[in-house]
C-alpha cells in the first residue's frame, strides 16, 4: 500500500517515477492565464493568517463548504478568520476524491511543510503554525511566488485597468516577470445594457473622447490595446460562453451602437451582432501586434439568481454549459485565416462532450508557421483535476500534438495554487511512464524527458516569446 501524498504520489510506474523526478520536477513555471491581484505583488504583500490567503475569493472551497451544509456566515459572511478555517477544516474530511482534497494537502506540504492530514482536530494548531508563517518575510507575495519556481506570470486586466502596479513592478525590477493580459470582455457585453453604458461612459472618461460613433468608441479601444502593448502585454484573452461571429455589415453595427447609447433594447440578432464585431475586431489587434489570444468557453455563470442578488457575481454558482460551439468557432478562425490575420490562438472549453471537437478543430488552422500555432489549452476549471486532466491530454494525443503543447496554467486567484503544475506534471509523467512500461512507447527517457520538459516550461516560453 503506497503512502498518501508521498513523493510518489500520482505515479504509478517506476518509469513515471523517474520521468517526473529526473526531468519535470525541477521546471520552472510560467503561468501564462491567472487572476492574482497585481497590486499586492507590486507592494509584496503579506497576508495576516492562512484563511485570507486560503479562502478569500476561492469559490472551489465555498462551494465544497455549502455541499458540506456550512453556513454562508462561515463562508462570505462574518465570522472570523479562524472560525471560517475551522469551517473549511471541518470540510476537508468529507472532500476525498475531489480535487480539493489533494489541492488542500499539496499545498500545506510545499508552501508550509504540513504533512498532516487536516481536520478538526488539528484545525486550530495547522491555522497558528501557517499563519505564524504567513507573518515572516519569506512568506511575502513575492516569496510565495519565488519558493515555486514562478518565473513569469501574466494577470488578467479590462482594459480600463491604469497598469500603475505592473509599472511599479518592471520599475522596482523584479526577479519574476509579471505582464498584464487584455480581457475587454466588458467592453462587448451588449447583453446588459446598463452595465455596456455604463461602461463606455468610463472609456469617455479615461481616453477625454466623446464616444458618440462605433467608431470612436473602437477608436477609444484600440488606443487602450496600444496603452496594454506599451506596459508589456502580449496576450489577450476572453472568458465567452460561445465564440460569437455572425455575419454583420460595418453600418448594421453603427446602427446598433447608436441604440446602446440610446438606452433603446436590442433584438437577439442585433446583441450578437455586435458581439461578433467587436470580438473580430480584437482579433485583428491581437494579430497586428504578434499577440497570443485565448479563448475561455463554455461557463453557464450565476446560476442562482437569489443567491447572485445577495452575494454578487463570481462566488461560486457557476457551472458547465452544454452550448453549440463548432460552427461558430470554424466561421471565427476561418474569417480571420482567409485575411492572414489569424494571431497564436489558445482555445480552452469547459464541457467536456466537446473535447474532441476542440482537439480536432485547432488542426485546422495550424498552417506551418509555427508548432502548435492553435493550442488546445489545458483543461479548465472545473475540469482541471486528474480525470479532466488525463480525458484532455489523451484526446489531444490521439488528435494532435501533445509534445508541442503550452502545458499548465493555474487560472488562479490564490497565490497557494502554485502546485496545480506539480499536479499535471504528475500526472503527465504517469501517463508517458504507463504507455513505457506497456510497450507502448520506447523507453528513450532522454527523448521522452525533453518532450515532457518542453510541455512543462519550454514550449510556453518559445511559444510567449517570454
Amino acid at each position: 500500500m503506497k503512502n498518501f501524498l508521498d513523493d510518489n504520489f500520482l505515479l504509478q510506474t517506476q518509469t513515471a517515477q523517474q520521468l517526473y523526478h529526473k526531468f519535470a520536477k525541477q521546471m520552472p513555471v510560467i503561468d501564462y492565464h491567472n487572476h492574482l491581484m497585481p497590486d499586492q505583488i507590486a507592494n509584496d504583500f503579506m497576508f495576516e493568517n492562512i484563511t485570507q490567503v486560503w479562502l478569500y475569493g476561492d469559490h472551489y472551497k465555498w462551494r465544497a463548504m455549502r455541499a458540506n451544509g456550512i453556513d454562508e456566515h462561515y463562508i462570505t459572511g462574518k465570522a472570523t478568520d479562524l472560525e471560517k478555517f475551522k469551517k473549511w477544516a471541518e470540510t476537508v474530511p468529507y472532500t476525498l476524491r475531489n480535487p480539493l482534497y489533494h489541492w488542500t494537502h499539496l499545498e500545506l506540504q510545499r508552501y508550509f511543510d504540513v504533512y498532516e492530514v487536516l481536520s478538526p482536530a488539528n484545525a486550530e494548531r495547522i491555522y497558528e503554525e501557517c499563519t505564524a508563517k504567513l507573518r515572516t518575510p519569506e512568506y511575502s507575495v513575492q516569496n510565495l511566488l519565488r519558493r515555486m519556481q514562478v518565473k513569469t506570470l501574466c494577470t488578467t486586466d479590462d482594459p480600463l485597468d491604469s497598469l500603475e502596479h505592473h509599472q511599479k513592478i518592471k520599475k522596482d525590477g523584479l526577479d519574476i516577470k509579471v505582464l498584464p493580459a487584455f480581457r475587454p470582455d466588458k467592453a462587448m457585453h451588449a447583453d446588459d445594457l446598463p452595465g455596456l453604458n455604463k461602461y463606455i461612459d468610463q472609456l469617455s472618461a479615461l481616453t477625454g473622447k466623446e464616444l458618440n460613433s462605433l467608431d470612436s468608441y473602437l477608436s477609444a479601444l484600440k488606443s487602450r490595446h496600444d496603452y496594454f502593448a506599451e506596459n508589456g502585454c502580449s496576450v489577450s484573452d476572453h472568458g465567452l460562453e460561445q465564440i460569437y461571429a455572425d455575419d454583420y455589415t460595418l453600418e448594421e453595427v453603427r446602427d446598433i451602437y447608436q441604440k446602446i447609447r440610446n438606452k433603446s433594447s436590442l433584438t437577439p440578432s442585433e446583441t450578437t451582432k455586435f458581439k461578433s464585431a467587436l470580438l473580430f475586431q480584437f482579433a485583428l489587434w491581437d494579430h497586428e501586434k504578434g499577440w497570443v489570444q485565448q479563448y475561455h468557453l463554455g461557463a453557464l455563470r450565476n446560476n442562482n439568481d437569489r443567491l447572485l442578488s445577495e452575494l454578487g457575481p463570481d462566488t461560486g454558482f457557476d457551472s458547465i454549459g452544454d452550448f453549440s460551439q463548432g460552427k461558430a468557432l470554424s466561421r471565427f478562425l476561418n474569417k480571420l485565416d482567409a485575411q492572414n490575420c489569424l494571431a497564436k490562438t489558445i482555445l480552452y472549453n469547459l464541457n467536456p462532450a466537446d473535447n474532441e471537437l476542440m482537439a480536432t478543430m485547432i488542426g485546422n488552422y495550424n498552417d506551418g508557421t509555427v508548432a502548435g500555432k492553435v493550442q488546445w489549452g489545458s483543461a479548465w476549471w472545473f475540469l482541471d483535476q486528474k480525470e479532466g486532466m488525463i480525458k484532455q491530454i489523451n484526446t489531444l494525443s490521439n488528435m494532435g500534438l501533445l509534445s508541442r503543447s503550452v502545458g499548465m496554467l493555474t487560472d488562479s486567484r490564490s497565490f497557494l495554487s502554485y502546485p496545480r503544475h506539480e499536479y499535471f506534471r504528475r500526472i503527465l509523467c504517469n501517463l508517458f511512464g504507463e504507455d513505457v512500461e506497456n510497450g507502448e512507447l520506447p523507453d528513450d527517457q532522454e527523448w521522452l524527458g525533453k518532450v515532457i520538459q518542453d510541455i512543462c516550461y519550454n514550449n510556453a516560453k518559445e511559444y510567449f516569446n517570454f
